[in-house]
């Protein structure tokens, strides 16, 4: 759904009778490289901010009700859709997606071995996919458990997935992509995104050339926020960093026949910011610039969801790399967060025809549409302070 420029565009948002009257707000990542907000130790306590803060009276109780009515009806159909479906369907094929990838892994340090252009630039071009694909998609998916049942499985693919081929650490990851960007979608000062923003960065710095240092600060993040957590975590994922880091190298050395350190470092950096530029403008293109919220005064979920959250349209490149609940079944992905990719894709229509019906946001817009918005309105959307979204007149 493109957004209107203009001064109704600086106002403050409202939700008036189903329908927004004024883009509002301003303003993740899922995910997991620039959230720097620090998980809590063990001994403290999570901010308790849930639909529980707020007690409705009257009309506004009586909304409340409806509001959640309406995301047990719609948590009823998908269950239904995801009762009937098989292990494939659920698990398998997002599998089958990641394991592809690792085969292609030879072949990839293999064609770096040619003095040739066109095999150098295909080893380069079958590496930086397979990397995002296991750093993106792989990450997202372990992260969120949505790659087994098994909750000691679960955990053994976020580490090998956030921490050893992606440089994070999964306490860390989980935290802030989990607990605070799904629980807080567009809360201000929580789940806003403000930590995309790098405001002293001018609009084409920050667009086109800053995401090319995406693969050195991954790291860098990760060892200042190992503060935050136990010893033994530290430990471990200091460990499978410097293996996963290592075995890259290890391998553009001895394998795709690389005669200096500096050239593996080179090659590493490059494969590895391949699809830095769309994964960071899908982060920031999803949500900033829809509603913000304040966190005593945020709607329901479904309506959270439904302001907060927008589609990109489905890419053959990204789907693959990045997976489709971060592109195409993004809004699908934040009402029903433990789905693989595959089942974000098969509940597509039933959450779309279901909020179209209810008549509920469901926004949509193409990734050319949102990159000429965000290099228009730069200084408004990713620089200043985003304005509340006033909700007004929820039916």
């Amino acid at each position: 759904m493109p957004l209107e420029d203009g001064d109704a565009a600086r106002q403050r948002g409202q939700w008036v009778n189903g329908k927004v009257s004024s883009t509002p707000g301003l303003g993740e990542t899922e995910d997991l490289l620039l959230q720097g907000m620090a998980a809590p130790d063990s001994s403290r306590t999570e901010p308790a901010l849930d639909d529980k803060d707020v007690t409705p009276k009257g009309p506004l109780q009586q909304a409340g009700q409806r509001e959640e009515a309406l995301m047990a009806e719609l948590s009823g159909l998908v269950q239904k859709v995801v009762k009937s479906s098989s292990w494939w369907e659920r698990h398998g094929v997002d599998i089958s997606i990641l394991g592809c990838s690792f085969l292609l892994l030879p072949a990839g340090f293999l064609c770096l071995r040619s003095a040739q252009a066109i095999p150098f630039l295909a080893g380069v071009l079958t590496l930086g996919v397979v990397h995002h694909t296991l750093t993106v998609k792989g990450s997202h998916l372990a992260s969120h458990n949505a790659l087994t049942e098994s909750k000691s499985w679960g955990k053994v693919w976020a580490i090998f997935f956030i921490e050893l081929c992606s440089a994070f650490t999964v306490e860390q990851a989980t935290y802030n992509h989990v607990k605070i960007h799904h629980g807080y979608t567009n809360i201000i000062g929580l789940g806003d995104s403000s930590t995309w923003k790098l405001p002293f960065l001018n609009r084409y710095v920050y667009m086109f050339i800053a995401p090319l240092a995406v693969p050195i600060l991954t790291p860098l993040v990760a060892l200042d926020l190992l503060r935050n957590v136990e010893w033994k975590a530290a430990i471990r994922t200091l460990c499978c960093m410097f293996l996963g880091l290592y075995c890259h190298y290890w391998l553009l050395l001895h394998v795709s026949g690389f005669q200096s350190p500096w050239s593996a470092l080179l090659c590493m950096l490059l494969t590895r910011s391949l699809l830095a530029h769309p994964y960071i403008h899908v982060n920031i293109f999803q949500h900033i610039g829809l509603p913000m919220f304040a966190a005593d005064r945020k709607p329901k979920r479904i309506h959270l969801m439904s302001l907060g959250v927008l589609n990109l349209p489905r890419n053959a490149l990204l789907d693959w790399s990045f997976g489709h609940s971060l592109i195409s079944c993004h809004v699908e992905h934040h009402l029903f967060p433990s789905l693989s990719d595959n089942m974000c894709l098969k509940i597509k229509p039933i959450v779309s025809q279901y909020l179209k019906q209810k008549k509920l946001p469901y926004n949509e817009d193409t990734y050319t549409s949102r990159l000429r918005l965000f290099l228009q309105r730069y200084e408004e959307l990713m620089v200043h302070a985003p304005p509340l979204t006033e909700l007004v007149g929820i039916q």
